[in-house]
């Protein structure tokens, strides 16, 4: 974030005192935890007291820097991790995901057309927007610098060691603690949601997203799934609206996509998109 945004405030700065609180002469009281500052104090900011301020703080620092840079909307893709490279097919775990490779492809090209498009506002509106990790993710982010445009990664601390691709734009390049926090920012800006085959992660993200949209939280976006095969063969879609758990209205909300072309035209042509809805279909007022 820029320093001049705050060089008019006639305050003395937070990072000054930081550094002249290194400064003092070591004594028993200035080596004493309860003498830090208590914003640079690491352990006091990691007690579960402190929570609610690392919420606050994970959801403002990615929000001011997006405000800073002037991005205004975005294209959120999600997909597994553990698509591979089409050049990598053959050492997939299983045939699936051997077969699944191709949506990398398909992942690289939408994300290049739209940042094409993005350029256009000089990257301002449909900015990619990842996870920031491999498959899919990298996809997004690799078709983006394809175009010469920016795009966003949005990463999460997890047990395993887990680096950025590299192809995130460096400054837009997040990293969460807080997996609630992280979903937010994907839809805050979101103008199009893309979802591709992946796992648990991906089948979370989009369904509260779609949960979001059902139930009147958030406005109508294009809502695209690439590959109408893999995702009838896990979800029955018809079965949920069959047993009236969501109701025929529901399946209205997202359209299945085979291609890049395909998710492109559909946004273009989406009806519906930034309304929200008034009621929940199927549920007696």
């Amino acid at each position: 974030m820029t320093e001049d945004r705050q060089s008019h405030s006639p305050f003395r700065d937070a990072g000054t005192d930081i550094r002249t609180a290194t400064e003092v002469p070591d004594t028993p009281q200035t080596r004493a935890p309860a003498y830090r500052l208590a914003f640079a104090d690491d352990d006091f900011l990691c007690r579960d007291e402190l929570r609610p301020v690392r919420l606050q703080l994970e959801l403002l620092k990615p929000q001011l820097v997006m405000d800073e840079r002037g991005i205004e909307s975005t294209v959120v893709l999600f997909g597994g991790a553990r698509i591979p490279r089409p050049a990598l097919k053959e050492k997939a775990r299983t045939e699936t995901l051997k077969e699944l490779s191709r949506f990398y492809d398909e992942a690289r090209v939408f994300a290049r057309k739209m940042t094409e498009k993005s350029l256009e506002s000089y990257g301002r509106e449909w900015v990619i927007c990842t996870g920031g990790g491999p498959g899919v993710m990298e996809a997004g982010n690799r078709g983006a610098d394809d175009a010469g445009g920016q795009s966003i990664g949005l990463n999460i601390v997890l047990p395993h060691e887990q680096a950025p691709n590299e192809w995130v734009t460096p400054d837009l390049c997040f990293n969460f603690h807080y997996f609630a926090i992280r979903k937010m920012h994907f839809l805050m800006r979101a103008r199009a949601v893309c979802v591709f085959p992946g796992g648990f992660g991906t089948l979370d993200e989009m369904f509260e997203a779609l949960t979001l949209i059902q139930t009147g939280r958030m406005e109508r976006v294009p809502f695209l799934l690439f590959g109408r095969a893999f995702w009838d063969k896990i979800i029955n879609w018809e079965a949920l609206a069959d047993a009236g758990t969501i109701s025929d209205e529901d399946l209205k909300l997202f359209r299945f996509v085979e291609t890049a072309d395909e998710a492109i035209a559909a946004i273009d042509t989406w009806e519906g998109a930034g309304e929200k809805r008034r009621h929940i279909p199927g549920r007696d007022n």
